[in-house]
């Protein structure tokens, strides 16, 4: 069995094993009297209870009591019942709770993929339906979307696998819009990874002024310039890169008309297959909207466009291309969310029911994630091998029953079973060996080049 540090696990441990569970649930008035369902056994239900089947019945969970250390029956009525204000204010105030206990946390470093900066944020975030009794509180985004719905905006710091920023939000709010949110994050050294959702040059302002750096995939609409002058007009991008016969372009910049932040542009020419594709599926869209596509639009859809701060010396316009995809690691965030917590699979009505369930689900991610950083780093040290969200997500998953009953036994019963967790989370959460490359992979190869093309420069100089 793993030596674990103490983090984590103590946390884990305190949190169910000592009154702080209790102490919130008459805090929020969640319990006001002695009651069969203590605050301990509500939160056990919506989070561990619910685990195991994405459509679980009160019912059912009314049957989950009854499995506990101590037997004791609860009617599915009364849990329906105790599912009001109250719950919901008393699950909030959990989540708080947990997350900043998480995010004080000494998780182990990563890898050394990104040891030039002092943190790593990866930023996006996810949507999903809600029913429509909650259409006021979270409207949807319109259209043929759900009337109600929600988002999750995800700030993920890369190198010490944690929640740096983790925020319920309605469902029709543009993350452009929440960005200013995120970008408070940065501090000297820093690097942000955006998508284009996030794409907003006052945030990249915001970065550069903290000392901070960001990679974004460029909106090709934004106006780019040679220099900072105010009499230079914008660059004409398309003739830029038609005049280029290089595959890959690395240009010093400023974007936008008022800020003028400084830049880099890289340009990756992409093969003929992958161009024809995106642009079947750019015609298909524009034909679907009533429009048809620009020439110009066309053209730039055979290139993969970043603007990044970070210096040449720092990184490559090679490294830049393999550092962006590890923002694909929020995607499978995301997916074990939704597949494996059954985040956006609520299918109660009532407003207060609703919000249990979906508060329920976002603890249960926060309890299991706090986790991962550790055993993805042993498994590091110890194998030199990746650990699988997803792979991780379920196997704890599967022990979702065990889980809940133990945390109603002894202190030390708690802690050996997440010990013992973890320790078979080593065996079977490690990604499979396989003959394409991992995004790590290609990201620490290059890097290897790099630095090897760095000490070999000064002796060909010499």
């Amino acid at each position: 069995m793993s030596d674990y540090t103490a983090s984590a696990l103590a946390m884990l441990t305190e949190f169910f094993t000592t009154d702080t569970i209790e102490q919130t649930a008459r805090r929020s008035g969640f319990v006001k009297r002695t009651s069969k369902i203590t605050g301990k056994l509500f939160v056990a239900l919506v989070t561990f209870g619910l685990w195991s089947n994405a459509k679980t019945t009160l019912s059912q969970l009314a049957t989950k009591v009854t499995q506990l250390g101590t037997p004791q029956s609860v009617s599915a009525e009364a849990i329906h019942q105790r599912m009001n204000k109250r719950a919901v204010a008393f699950l909030q105030d959990l989540l708080q709770q947990a997350l900043a206990k998480i995010q004080a946390l000494n998780y182990p470093c990563e890898d050394g993929l990104f040891k030039c900066f002092t943190q790593v944020y990866l930023c996006d975030s996810t949507g999903f339906g809600l029913p429509e009794s909650l259409k006021t509180l979270f409207p949807g985004s319109g259209g043929n979307a759900s009337p109600a719905g929600a988002k999750i905006q995800l700030v993920w710091e890369y190198k010490r696998s944690l929640f740096a920023h983790f925020a319920l939000t309605a469902g029709n709010l543009p993350d452009q819009k929440y960005v200013d949110h995120v970008v408070a994050l940065a501090q000297k050294g820093s690097l942000f990874l955006f998508d284009l959702g996030y794409f907003k040059i006052k945030a990249f302002a915001a970065i550069s002024e903290a000392g901070a750096y960001f990679l974004s995939r460029l909106n090709h609409q934004v106006n780019l310039y040679a220099g900072v002058s105010s009499q230079l007009p914008p660059l004409d991008l398309v003739k830029l890169l038609k005049k280029s016969s290089c595959d890959l372009i690395d240009k010093d910049i400023f974007i936008g008309e008022a800020d003028r932040v400084a830049s880099r542009l890289i340009a990756v020419r992409l093969p003929d297959d992958i161009v024809n594709e995106r642009r079947r599926v750019a015609r298909r869209k524009a034909k679907k909207k009533g429009y048809n596509p620009s020439e110009a639009h066309l053209f730039l859809l055979g290139w993969n466009l970043f603007i990044t701060n970070v210096p040449r010396d720092v990184w490559t316009p090679q490294t830049v291309m393999k550092a962006y995809p590890m923002r694909w690691q929020l995607e499978l965030i995301f997916k074990s969310w939704k597949s494996h917590c059954h985040l956006s699979a609520i299918n109660a009505k009532k407003k207060e029911t609703v919000l249990c369930y979906l508060y329920g689900r976002m603890l249960l991610v926060l309890l299991t994630y706090a986790l991962y950083p550790q055993v993805r780093s042993v498994v590091w040290t110890k194998q030199q091998r990746e650990l699988s969200l997803l792979k991780f997500v379920s196997h704890f998953q599967a022990l979702a029953d065990s889980w809940m009953k133990v945390i109603f036994e002894s202190e030390l019963a708690l802690r050996r079973f997440l010990q013992a967790a973890c320790a078979e989370a080593e065996r079977f959460a490690v990604k499979a060996s396989r003959k394409r490359r991992t995004s790590a992979q290609t990201l620490h190869e290059s890097l290897e080049q790099q630095t090897e093309s760095l000490e070999v420069t000064p002796a060909v100089n010499a």
